[in-house]
């Protein structure tokens, strides 16, 4: 089936991935050179839609700015208001002037494949088709049942699920599911849900890439497999080690430097010399990454400087940072175990024995300043010369060490 037309829900803040979201929205987190939102166009434009609504409200000039000033080739956009009725049932309803024929309902901050979209397409039927992918913890996200094809039924990050397959937040609607959408009633969270339409819904299995970030680290993952799929781009490259992937923009530059593993560098940034970048890292436009520096495992965004002795490892880091020379963000414990962070209070295994710092859009760090593992850094901080961060710092805080100092005379 040709499907020429999609809403996207782009209303959201992503409060568990503060403090990159205090700035922007969730969906335009950048990863690989690219706003996820625009990765979402860019994926519904391979699967055949020409003409898309995107569902705005946390911060949406944020949204309606870069796509005026970046639009999508072959793609008309509308921006729509979400009112003051929340949640995902909700966000479609406001689009009902907008979809009149057979409709992509897609969330904005989906990573997955074009082609996942169309299979989803090419095996709907009826007026709700709904993509779902086997994950191997259920717990952690909202599960169907499904009976003879159809969703019989839905858990929401159950203790003992009884099935695997996650909702995708990918759908084929029909426009008559709007009348749907008018009768449902809020939900215990307050909030009108898109799942009291889908019991009943034919259900499509998708094995294709597919990832719904919940926590800062899952961006990690998203980095990975969107660097895989983008080719070896390099230019003005000048006496450097390469040992994998780099995909260069216009102007980047790297001249006395070692590379190892696939790295996306973005327009106008510049690498050197001496610098030492590993594993999958991808550094935003105008960054300097300088003098005997080391970024491993990383995501750095637009106009972030790190020019001397500094040591960047498994973090992700906003747009506007400063890191004052031999600044160190520590990744791993001395016990190798797994890293805990704590997210909205909330203290959360990661699951992961490597992680640094998620560090917040204009944060200054001073010289031979440090940051413990897990740690969250909030917009707008400075961290002075010393200081060792060994908790999470709230936005727009100055952290300073005092000193006691002795002073004897020698003899």
């Amino acid at each position: 089936m040709a499907i020429r037309k999609a809403v996207v829900l782009a209303a959201g803040e992503g409060k568990r991935l503060r403090p990159l979201t205090y700035t922007r929205p969730k969906c335009m987190i950048q990863l690989a050179g690219k706003p996820i939102l625009r990765l979402v166009l860019e994926n519904l434009k391979v699967a055949g839609v020409n003409e898309a609504a995107v569902v705005v409200k946390y911060k949406k000039e944020a949204i309606t700015d870069y796509f005026k000033a970046n639009p999508v080739e072959g793609m008309k956009l509308a921006f729509i208001d979400q009112g003051e009725r929340y949640g995902t049932a909700a966000a479609f309803g406001y689009a009902e002037g907008f979809a009149t024929e057979t409709f992509f309902g897609v969330a904005g901050d989906i990573i997955t494949e074009a082609s996942a979209l169309k299979k989803l397409a090419e095996r709907s039927q009826g007026e709700v088709t709904a993509a779902l992918h086997a994950v191997e913890d259920a717990r952690e996200y909202g599960t169907a049942i499904v009976k003879s094809g159809k969703i019989s039924a839905f858990e929401e990050k159950a203790q003992k699920p009884k099935s695997n397959l996650a909702n995708c937040s990918l759908y084929v609607f029909e426009p008559s599911v709007f009348r749907k959408i008018k009768n449902i009633k809020k939900s215990l969270r307050g909030e009108y849900e898109i799942i009291d339409v889908l019991k009943g819904a034919t259900a499509v299995e998708i094995s294709d890439y597919w990832l719904d970030m919940g926590m800062p680290w899952q961006l990690f993952s998203a980095n990975e497999f969107l660097l895989s799929k983008l080719p070896d781009n390099r230019d003005r490259v000048e006496n450097c080690t390469i040992r994998g992937k780099i995909v260069m923009e216009k102007d980047a530059e790297m001249h006395d430097s070692v590379i190892e593993g696939n790295v996306y560098i973005g327009e106008g940034s510049y690498v050197g010399p001496h610098a030492y970048i590993r594993g999958t890292t991808s550094i935003g436009k105008d960054c300097g990454i300088g003098d005997s520096t080391t970024i491993k495992n990383s995501i750095i965004f637009d106009h972030v400087n790190a020019k001397h002795l500094t040591y960047i490892g498994d973090s992700i880091i906003g747009s506007g940072c400063n890191f004052g020379a031999a600044t160190q963000i520590a990744n791993y414990r001395f016990d190798a175990g797994n890293i805990h962070a704590v997210v909205n209070d909330v203290t959360i295994d990661t699951k992961r024995n490597k992680l640094g710092a998620i560090i917040g859009d204009g944060v200054k760090m001073g010289v031979l300043s440090s940051v413990m593992p897990g740690k969250i850094i909030g917009d707008g901080c400075w961290v002075d010369a010393g200081v060792v961060v060994h908790e999470n710092v709230e936005r727009k805080t100055h952290v300073i060490l005092h000193q006691a100092i002795t002073k004897k005379k020698l003899e």
